[in-house]
């Protein structure tokens, strides 16, 4: 049930967005999640309204044009071993697209399962 933002400078390109956002599935598929559950949304930012350190904590060049943020909210329970797994696919798949990973952050948001609904209105997990 991830639900995944892409947050970006403009601008991007497209097929730059949808690598990412490719890669960021394949990923989450390759944790478990179901192929079908696929919900993203793309935040393209002007550089003044997306403001980053350029090298906190501990990058070795700074970061530039192509800083890439991703969210993933998803339901609380995973382990720190699938979030690694998770990142290392994700690492992978983008260094193979070309994409520098030192210009990714991601950050996991979990929330509880009763607080997912899908359509109609209807709570899945109560």
């Amino acid at each position: 049930m991830p639900l995944v933002t892409l947050t970006v400078r403009q601008p991007k390109p497209a097929s730059f967005k949808n690598t990412v956002l490719d890669a960021v599935h394949a990923a989450l598929v390759a944790v478990g999640v179901p192929a079908t559950d696929r919900f993203q949304r793309v935040l393209e930012l002007p550089a003044e309204d997306l403001r980053v350190d350029p090298r906190y904590p501990d990058l070795q060049a700074d970061r530039g044009p192509d800083f890439v943020l991703i969210e993933i909210l998803w339901s609380v329970g995973r382990s720190a071993k699938v979030k690694q797994k998770l990142l290392q696919q994700l690492k992978t798949d983008l260094a193979q697209a070309g994409i520098d990973t030192e210009q990714l952050m991601l950050v996991f948001v979990e929330t509880g399962w009763e607080s997912w609904s899908f359509g109609g209105g209807r709570l899945l997990h109560v």
